[in-house]
């Protein structure tokens, strides 16, 4: 099932790098981004209702659903293709994702989440396409939809706070949201900090990893017992 709003004139467009996007990845970073977003999968298993907002192509979505075969998921992204592509590699992972997946082609920002309360929210390098405001709002937004105890994955660049890759960080991240403005139209050119609002909104970091010396990581939150 695939809902389809129109994207706003100032929204990126992620379709002309959909297909290419992979192999992209593995020439900057080679196969370092997917294993940042599988670190944490081990502790999933007893999800059964996940949000996904911006997952790309789906790599990572394919093995959630593979690993829960009783799992439903919601996919949100602004990229057609990008959603066709998740499509087919949960299809090609999961043979029943028909009957398990909802994709909807729309901003994470106006989407209103239709099967709540989610046990797992997941955003994989998404955080960072989001202004300081846009990313507020968007924890404002989903945080009423959250199950008692939910998690939510995050996975994001990171600048170093003192080590010796703090300035090749800064290099690089300006590179990436420069190639990204190119190719994109993105405008967003910092990372936003994610752990202020986010623990505002009542939820505590119960896992991190960080690889290629603090340049990434990945984040475990738990929402809240019961709701403030």
């Amino acid at each position: 099932m695939t809902a389809q709003l129109a994207k706003p004139a100032t929204q990126p467009n992620f379709d002309p790098i959909a297909r290419p996007y992979h192999w992209l990845e593995h020439l900057t970073l080679g196969p370092i981004l997917q294993r940042c977003r599988t670190h944490h999968l081990p502790a999933l298993t007893h999800a059964k209702n996940a949000l996904i907002l911006g997952d790309g192509d789906g790599r990572f979505l394919a093995r959630l659903l593979a690993q829960n075969p009783y799992m439903q998921a919601d996919a949100v992204d602004t990229s057609a293709a990008m959603l066709h592509l998740l499509r087919q590699n949960c299809a090609d992972a999961s043979p029943n994702t028909q009957t398990r997946l909802r994709t909807h082609q729309t901003s994470a920002l106006t989407f209103t989440p239709p099967h709540p309360p989610y046990d797992l929210v997941v955003t994989h390098f998404f955080l960072d396409c989001l202004t300081q405001p846009d990313l507020e709002a968007l924890i404002t937004r989903i945080t009423p939809h959250l199950a008692p105890n939910a998690l939510w994955l995050i996975s994001d660049f990171r600048i170093p706070t003192s080590n010796p890759m703090r300035l090749p960080a800064k290099l690089l991240i300006r590179t990436l949201y420069l190639a990204f403005r190119i190719l994109t139209g993105l405008r967003t050119n910092k990372l936003p900090d994610h752990a202020t609002p986010i623990t505002r909104a009542g939820l505590t970091r119960i896992a991190q990893h960080h690889s290629l010396a603090g340049l990434l990581t990945t984040e475990l939150w738990q929402a809240p017992q019961h709701h403030p």
